[in-house]
């Protein structure tokens, strides 16, 4: 059986791979890396069939080194470990030169398990590529990513995929001996979005679906017509994923924790990264929650936290946790709204000067030119407020935010009201 057409169009060198010239263009650093035999650890960062597992094995094969590869998915401290020591047996028989180890979606390892490599890519045992989705800047931990340089890999632009279907067509040991005919690219570049693998694929399931025809038709209709029937439902890259995560946003802030939980379980059942979830969790109790009940905010950096630490698939119980709590919580937009208009009225008033009792008076000059004369330190007065207008003399008055009606807020509402009745009290 043979295997499928991404599979057998990966290239087995600098030669043959399409995209990234910025990195593997004649005198760029990863071609200089292979020419010179200079190797150090790096992370390849960027989306989804771009060609990061391709080009390390690449840089495998050119380099005649020893290959181990592991899935942050699926493998643990111990896995790591296992590799490491193997590494280091070997390596007394590979003329000296450190095996490549390789691992697929380093951004999924937590921080005990990027530690067990430390100590192998400190003492040279291992080189290491990573390859991430997420920016590692995030995801992999400080000590790890100082020891590795980071490659910013681009999605495949459209010379970039003419490329790749035409050597499909033309090399394919299947592909060639079939008729086919391009009439149009638009469709199955749109649906390929920069992905290789994506494009190759979809080229199969047109040419599939097609087969029994003497000569097949590539075009806009074709493809949109099969895709329709046999893409897969969530794709991390699509439009599904959009739409998921879109639903999963709005059933938190539309206070349904039922739809909340169930749009969780879609993205985490399709692969979804679950630290991407928990970033959005700690943006909703921020941006929807707020100061209604300003403990989501602790409870979604905590939750981000534990899944950082813990991975999947323990990871799914602080997330629907957290769901559920977010959904299930007053709501306020309060802050949000606040920040968005003080954003705005900040452009539009960037020479608005800073009362001069508002200013810092570190020098003798300063003093007497007034800086910091006539402050008034809250803490000596009753209540700790004094009575002070804050604001640049052209915004006095003007109200950025407006308590939202919930419990928690009433009560803010009452002591601005209080303290500040030329401004909140109607």
């Amino acid at each position: 059986m043979l295997p499928p057409l991404p599979e057998r169009m990966r290239p087995h060198d600098l030669d043959g791979y399409v995209g990234q010239k910025h990195l593997v263009g004649k005198g760029c650093i990863l071609r200089n890396m292979l020419e010179t035999g200079n190797l150090s650890s790096f992370i390849l960062w960027g989306p989804p069939g771009v060609g990061k597992t391709t080009l390390s094995r690449i840089v495998a094969s050119s380099l005649k080194r020893e290959f181990f590869t592991l899935s942050a998915v699926s493998a643990g401290v111990k896995d790591v470990r296992e590799v490491i020591d193997r590494a280091r047996s070997n390596s007394l028989f590979s003329g000296g030169l450190a095996p490549i180890l390789f691992i697929d979606e380093i951004h999924r390892f937590n921080k005990s398990q990027q530690d067990a490599l430390l100590g192998a890519v400190e003492d040279g045992t291992i080189v290491l590529i990573g390859a991430t989705t997420e920016n590692p800047s995030f995801e992999v931990i400080t000590p790890l990513l100082s020891r590795s340089q980071v490659f910013v890999l681009k999605s495949l632009a459209k010379e970039d995929l003419q490329e790749l279907l035409d050597r499909a067509l033309r090399d394919d040991e299947v592909l060639k001996h079939i008729k086919i005919k391009v009439k149009e690219t638009e469709a199955l570049f749109r649906h390929s979005a920069g992905d290789a693998r994506k494009l190759l694929n979809i080229l199969e399931i047109v040419v599939g679906a097609n087969s029994d025809k003497d000569e097949i038709i590539i075009d806009n209709r074709s493809v949109t017509s099969c895709l329709q029937e046999n893409v897969a439902i969530y794709d991390k890259g699509g439009e599904m994923h959009y739409d998921v995560i879109s639903a999963f946003i709005k059933s938190v802030r539309g206070s349904d924790p039922n739809a909340a939980v169930y749009y969780l379980a879609r993205m985490l059942d399709g692969g979804e990264d679950p630290l991407f979830i928990a970033r959005r969790l700690c943006i909703l109790a921020a941006e929807d929650v707020g100061l209604a009940n300003p403990n989501a905010l602790l409870l979604a950096n905590s939750c981000f936290q534990i899944v950082h630490t813990i991975g999947m698939p323990e990871a799914r119980i602080p997330l629907a946790e957290c769901t559920i709590y977010l959904a299930s919580s007053a709501k306020s937009n309060s802050a949000y709204m606040a920040i968005n208009e003080a954003l705005t009225v900040a452009k539009e008033t960037q020479t608005a000067s800073v009362p001069l009792y508002l200013r810092n008076a570190p020098t003798q000059l300063m003093e007497e030119l007034g800086y910091s004369d006539g402050y008034k330190y809250a803490h000596d007065y009753p209540g700790h407020f004094a009575d002070l207008e804050f604001m640049p003399e052209e915004l006095s008055g003007h109200r950025f935010y407006e308590p939202a009606d919930n419990k928690h807020e009433d009560g803010l509402r009452s002591r601005l009201e209080a303290l500040w009745p030329k401004y909140y009290r109607k």
